[in-house]
């Protein structure tokens, strides 16, 4: 595989997107934005010049992306198209795993974003009693 299809880069492009946060509004992220500019602007001889660049100046630090943006690696060599899907293919994949990880966390730690009083109250619950109700005066 010397170069990468358009399908491959459209499945790269969704997947992408895929793991980035909801939003809550209409409008979509700076972030998804970007990502479609630069996909939208990618010439048909380079496909993947910019893909790996907008990706990975994003999720890297900032020596490595500077390097990443002028189409170099960490050793000066320029990096081939095929490198930078791959590099974006693994940044997917990463991204991906943390969303995995993170859902995970929440499942079988219920009780991590909760605070202390609903956590004793669900304590209680849990060997069989109830708490007494606080008195609130009006």
């Amino acid at each position: 595989m010397s170069t990468p299809t358009p399908t491959t880069l459209r499945s790269l492009y969704r997947s992408l997107l895929r793991e980035l946060p909801p939003r809550t509004s209409r409008t979509p992220s700076p972030l998804a934005t970007h990502l479609r500019t630069t996909f939208a602007s990618v010439p048909s001889t380079t496909p993947t010049s910019s893909i790996t660049r907008a990706s990975l100046s994003d999720s890297q630090s900032t020596s490595s992306s500077m390097a990443t943006s002028s189409g170099l690696d960490a050793i000066g060599a320029t990096k081939t198209p095929l490198q930078r899907v791959q590099e974006a293919q693994q940044l997917a994949q990463y991204l991906k795993a943390q969303r995995m990880y993170v859902t995970l966390v929440e499942r079988y730690n219920p009780g991590m974003n909760m605070n202390e009083e609903e956590r004793v109250r669900l304590t209680a619950r849990r060997v069989g009693m109830d708490l007494p109700v606080d008195y609130v005066k009006e």
